[in-house]
C-alpha cells in the first residue's frame, strides 16, 4: 500500500515551505556555516537534500520513525498514524546538515532531531557518534544527551547521505560570546529565532559554565579516564533553554569519547594516585577548553570572562558527586581531589597546564588564544580554588 502522508519542505524558520519548482529547490547547499559551496567536488541541491531526508524517513515501511514516535509516546504506534511530516533545513554546520522533524499525529507536533552528513568530513564521524551517543545512553543513567533511533544512508544524484535520527530538545537554542551593543561588553547571546536573541546575566553565565562543567564530568570515566573530546562552543555543542530566568543545558554531540592520555600501568583498575594525576588533567584541561568560542559563533576565537572560572570549578565538583564509590580512594572521591587540588601550588596547575597546551594539535587556531591568557587564567583558577576550600 503506497505511503499517503503529507510532506513539507522548510529551511529554519521560515513560515512559507519550499516548493519544488522555487530557485531554492535547485540551489546548492553551502557545505558549512561559512559558505564554503563545495567540498571536494561536493554539489548538493537543497532538492536533493529534502529528497533524501524523505526517502530516509519513507525506507522499509518508514520503520526508523515510527519507532522514534512509539518509544516518545511510550506505546506501540503504527506507520499509518503519522499524517504529515514537515522537514525543517536548520542549519550547515562543519559536520553535519542537520534537520528538524516533525511527525504530525492526531494533532500532536512530534519533533526530532535528523542529523545528515554530506561532506567527507561529516561522513567520516557520523557513525562513529552515532554509536557513542548510544552507549553513553546505555552506560550512565543521565538525560544530558540525546538518545538516538536509528541511522542509514541514502543515494540521491551521485551523492551518499548519512544520517540518523535523535531526539530534539524543544526550546533549547544555541548561544555564543557577542558584543552587547548597549554597554560594549562581551556575553553570551542566546540565538532564540522564536522570540528573539538575548544576552545573559552574569549569574545567568555563570550557571551556564556551570552546567557545562557537570555534564562533562558526569560522563568522565574515573577508572579508564575516558571523556567526551572534541566539544566545541563555537560548533553550537551545547544548546540552552531559559525558562522563568531558570536555565538548563544540554549537550547534543559526541565525536570522540576516549582516554585524554593512555594508562600505561597496565593496570585495570588504577591506584588512588593515578587517579587523582588523571582527574586533574581532566579539570585543567576541562577548565581551558570550557572558555573557548568563536565570537556570534563564526568570527574569530574569544576567549570567556573570568565568570567561567567560579561555574567550571562548581559544576566539576557537582559532577563529581554523582560518581560511584572507588575501591583504591579511601573515602569520597570529592573529599579525596578536593585534598589533591589543594596540596598543588599555583606554580604546579600553570606547569601541567602549559604542558597540556603543548600537547593540543600546534595548528589549532585556538593554541595563540589560549597561551595568550593561560597565565591570568591559571591565577583566577588558582584563586578560585583556595576561595572555595568547602567545595
Amino acid at each position: 500500500m503506497p505511503n499517503l502522508r503529507q510532506f513539507k519542505y522548510f529551511l529554519s524558520h521560515k513560515k512559507n515551505s519550499v516548493q519544488k519548482d522555487s530557485q531554492t529547490w535547485t540551489t546548492l547547499l553551502p557545505m558549512s556555516r561559512k559558505q564554503r559551496l563545495n567540498d571536494a567536488g561536493i554539489c548538493v541541491s537543497h532538492g536533493d537534500y529534502f529528497t533524501a531526508v524523505r526517502n530516509f524517513l519513507e525506507q522499509d515501511g518508514s520503520e526508523i520513525i515510527t519507532r522514534a514516535v512509539s518509544q516518545h509516546m511510550r506505546r506501540e504506534a503504527t506507520s499509518q498514524e503519522i499524517e504529515a511530516i514537515n522537514i525543517f533545513l536548520e542549519k550547515h554546520g562543519e559536520f553535519y546538515h542537520p534537520a528538524r522533524i516533525e511527525a504530525m499525529l492526531h494533532g500532536t507536533v512530534i519533533p526530532f532531531v535528523l542529523n545528515v552528513a554530506i561532506s567527507n568530513s561529516g561522513k567520516n564521524c557520523i557513525q562513529r557518534e552515532y554509536g557513542l551517543l548510544k552507549q553513553l545512553n546505555e552506560d550512565f543513567l543521565f538525560s544530558f544527551l540525546p538518545k538516538v533511533y536509528g541511522q542509514d544512508c541514502v543515494s540521491i544524484a551521485g551523492n551518499e547521505f548519512k544520517m540518523f535520527l535523535g531526539e530534539w530538545f524543544q526550546g533549547y537554542n544555541e548561544f555564543h560570546i557577542s558584543l552587547d551593543p548597549e554597554d560594549e561588553k562581551y556575553k553570551i547571546v542566546v540565538w532564540d529565532h522564536e522570540h528573539g536573541n538575548y544576552f545573559l546575566t552574569d549569574d545567568q553565565a555563570i550557571n551556564l559554565y556551570r552546567q557545562a562543567a557537570r555534564i562533562l564530568t558526569c560522563y568522565y570515566n574515573v577508572k579508564t579516564f575516558e571523556q567526551i573530546l572534541s566539544w566545541h562552543h563555537a560548533a553550537g555543542d551545547f544548546v540552552l533553554k531559559c525558562q522563568n530566568n531558570r536555565i538548563d543545558l544540554k549537550l547534543i554531540t559526541v565525536r570522540q569519547y576516549r582516554p585524554l592520555f593512555e594508562n600505561d600501568s597496565g593496570n585495570e583498575n588504577p591506584d588512588a594516585e593515578l587517579i587523582l594525576e588523571a582527574l586533574l588533567v581532566f579539570f585543567l584541561n576541562l577548565a581551558i577548553r570550557i572558555r573557548l568560542d568563536r565570537l556570534d559563533g563564526v568570527g574569530e576565537i574569544v576567549w570567556s570572562d573570568d565568570i567561567a572560572v567560579e561555574g567550571t570549578l562548581k559544576g566539576f565538583f557537582e559532577g563529581l558527586a554523582l560518581k560511584p564509590p572507588i575501591v583504591s580512594i579511601p573515602g569520597p572521591l570529592t573529599d579525596c581531589f578536593r585534598n589533591h587540588l589543594l596540596s598543588c601550588s599555583q606554580s604546579d596547575l600553570f606547569g601541567l597546564s602549559q604542558a597540556m597546551v603543548d600537547a593540543y594539535n600546534p595548528q589549532s587556531p585556538e593554541i595563540p588564544v589560549i597561551k595568550k591568557n593561560l597565565k591570568k587564567h591559571v591565577k583566577v583558577l588558582f584563586s578560585a580554588i583556595k576561595q572555595k576550600q568547602e567545595i
